[in-house]
């Protein structure tokens, strides 16, 4: 006995005839890209076969920017390039794991904006493995628990992340890769209105960059600083006349309301993060280097680091002290350069701020990351 029914007919001249005519068409196109896409992963595992175990790193930043780059120049649309970047993303991230399973470490837990920026950075295709602290992450990498673990480095308002900068000075890593991310911020609840809100959770630089909204909107609730956004956002099951401040994906993760977004006081909220490995990536095309770096204790010692920088014309785009553990009054320097400092040309430069220097380490030399904008989870381009 056949079930088999007949294929729905339109008819002729009609808008449906047209409508079926446009979809047989995109199922054709669906079943070429299918087709492609096999034949993409086919190439992708006999790259892996011939590496066979003498290059361990899979994650390749200079090359997947060179394909992103690629395609982004070459798209005629009428697909926006931030769609297109992020369809290819997570194919490199598939070509990835097919190669080999990635373990990502990240600051968790599920739900933070750490956890968002690695799969806008790496796609969904790594096992990705929550840490309790940014410290935990860099442990992870540097023992092997992990293959890559992304950090937050800088938010645009707040300014530093004081642990990350310290944990390079604890852990032998490397930076492998940025990515910049716009953040938003959203007051999710098991309520339905603000007026049943008494007491707001959340992590202490959302609740910083809300706090002019927070004093407009619920000038009485209570403020309660939590680890992560993400356990904000857990608490409230239990607690129907409290909020949590946090990414808008987290409603529908723990079956929160929307009570108002966005929420921060400045729009331009951005945060940068690094991508960092066991290893450093030896490939070309380098566009960024960060170095770490003591100086002896003598006037104009900084300075002279600085005079060297300045006339091989490279631009110095941050720097900042933070204290050496355990040394009173001394100071390790983080700086980023926009150049690859390994290159041939500057091997004297280098070896004039290693003698102007008590100490110099290069953290990583990495290509310019994309900005990547985690309100929306869409708006993504190349950094110029």
């Amino acid at each position: 006995m056949h079930n088999d029914s007949p294929e729905k007919t339109a008819a002729p001249g009609s808008l449906e005839e047209a409508l079926l005519e446009i979809r047989h068409g995109i199922d054709a196109v669906d079943n070429e890209i299918l087709t492609l896409l096999s034949k993409r992963a086919a190439l992708s595992l006999e790259v892996g076969r011939r590496k066979d175990g003498r290059d361990s790193a899979i994650f390749k930043p200079f090359r997947e920017q060179e394909v992103l780059a690629r395609l982004a120049a070459a798209n005629p649309g009428p697909l926006p390039a931030a769609h297109l970047l992020s369809i290819y993303r997570e194919i490199l991230s598939s070509s990835r794991r097919l190669q080999r399973p990635e373990r990502v470490a990240y600051l968790g837990p599920e739900g933070t904006f750490s956890n968002f920026a690695a799969m806008a950075a790496l796609g969904h295709s790594p096992d990705f493995l929550s840490q309790t602290t940014i410290g935990d992450v860099f442990a992870a990498v540097a023992g092997k628990q992990a293959d890559l673990g992304v950090v937050p480095l800088e938010n645009s308002l707040q300014g530093t992340i004081g642990q990350s900068l310290d944990n390079f000075q604890r852990y032998n890593v490397f930076i492998q890769a940025e990515i910049t991310c716009r953040v938003s911020h959203a007051l999710l609840s098991t309520a339905t209105s603000l007026e049943a809100i008494d007491t707001v959770y959340s992590h202490p630089q959302p609740l910083a960059q809300c706090a002019a909204w927070l004093k407009a909107h619920l000038p009485k609730a209570k403020v309660i600083p939590t680890d992560s956004t993400a356990a904000a956002a857990a608490r409230l099951a239990n607690e129907p006349t409290a909020a949590s401040i946090g990414h808008l994906r987290l409603a529908p993760m723990h079956n929160l309301n929307v009570l108002a977004s966005p929420i921060e006081d400045m729009p331009d909220n951005w945060t940068r993060f690094f991508i960092i490995g066991p290893e450093d990536t030896k490939q070309q095309t380098r566009d960024k280097t960060s170095i770490l770096f003591t100086v002896p204790n003598k006037p104009g010692a900084l300075y002279h680091v600085l005079s060297h920088l300045a006339g091989e014309g490279i631009n110095l785009t941050k720097l900042e002290s933070r204290p050496i553990r355990g040394e009173k009054w001394q100071y390790v320097f983080f700086a980023d350069l926009q150049c690859d400092l390994t290159r041939e040309e500057y091997k004297k430069l280098l070896a004039t701020l290693t003698e102007n220097t008590h100490s110099l380490r290069i953290l990583g030399c990495y290509p310019a990351g994309p900005q990547v904008d985690l309100a929306d989870g869409a708006a993504e381009k190349m950094e110029e």
